[in-house]
């Protein structure tokens, strides 16, 4: 059986550390040994390697209601990175920018018109609503079944201006991974994480609009289907 490299373990505990900052906030390098399991050199290493990518921070101290020195509390550096948001509709584009703890920092939206270039569209709505922040990512919700071997769009949809290249196009423009999602597939992953269905690794959502769309969650994990 093959064992982790020093690389990929460091990288296992980064990843571990950073969600337990995510989900509980700042902790002291006691509570991310409690919590980890991991040693206490181990926690050091992480905690200084976390800092030094400016990914983690010292937020405060813990202790003050005891004697001897305080803990240092450490938390995520919430501007570290960016998330956009796109939700395409067949009349508009609105677009959430999120921080890494997931807090909303700007929204944007606009028309879409009959003749629209909708790569350079959405490009800009993004651009003005991400500022001059720092952007990671930005995941586009869109009707239509997307192909799961090459993140396209199966069929042509009903939005205008959108062609089969849109979103290379839109890739382009912005410099950063651009990853397109069925609406109805995000929808169900919201309702999964933070929504009606949290808590449930079994679901079916049901899509109500200008159709009817359908998503399938299974033992917590969205299903695709080998076409989309």
């Amino acid at each position: 059986m093959k064992t982790a490299t020093p690389a990929l373990a460091r990288a296992i505990n980064d990843r571990l550390a950073l969600d337990l900052l995510l989900e509980h906030g700042p902790l002291t390098a006691p509570q991310l040994r409690t919590l980890t399991g991991l040693s206490r050199p181990t926690v050091s290493d992480l905690i200084e390697r976390l800092m030094a990518g400016g990914l983690v921070e010292v937020t405060g101290e813990s202790g003050e209601d005891r004697r001897g020195p305080n803990a240092r509390l450490y938390g995520l550096v919430a501007d570290r990175a960016h998330v956009a948001g796109v939700d395409v509709r067949r009349d508009a584009v609105n677009v959430t920018v999120a921080d890494i703890t997931g807090r909303v920092v700007s929204e944007a939206s606009t028309t879409i018109g009959a003749r629209a270039d909708l790569a350079a569209l959405i490009a800009k709505v993004v651009g003005g609503a991400v500022g001059r922040r720092a952007l990671d990512t930005v995941v586009v919700g869109a009707p239509g079944l997307v192909d799961p071997r090459d993140g396209e769009l199966v069929s042509p949809n009903d939005v205008p201006g959108w062609r089969r290249d849109t979103m290379g196009s839109v890739r382009e423009r912005l410099g950063v991974p651009v990853i397109l999602e069925n609406e109805v597939n995000l929808a169900a992953i919201a309702e999964l994480r933070t929504g009606a269905a949290a808590g449930s690794e079994d679901f079916v959502l049901l899509w109500l609009d200008d159709g009817v769309g359908a998503a399938v969650v299974l033992e917590g994990r969205l299903r695709r289907g080998a076409s989309g």
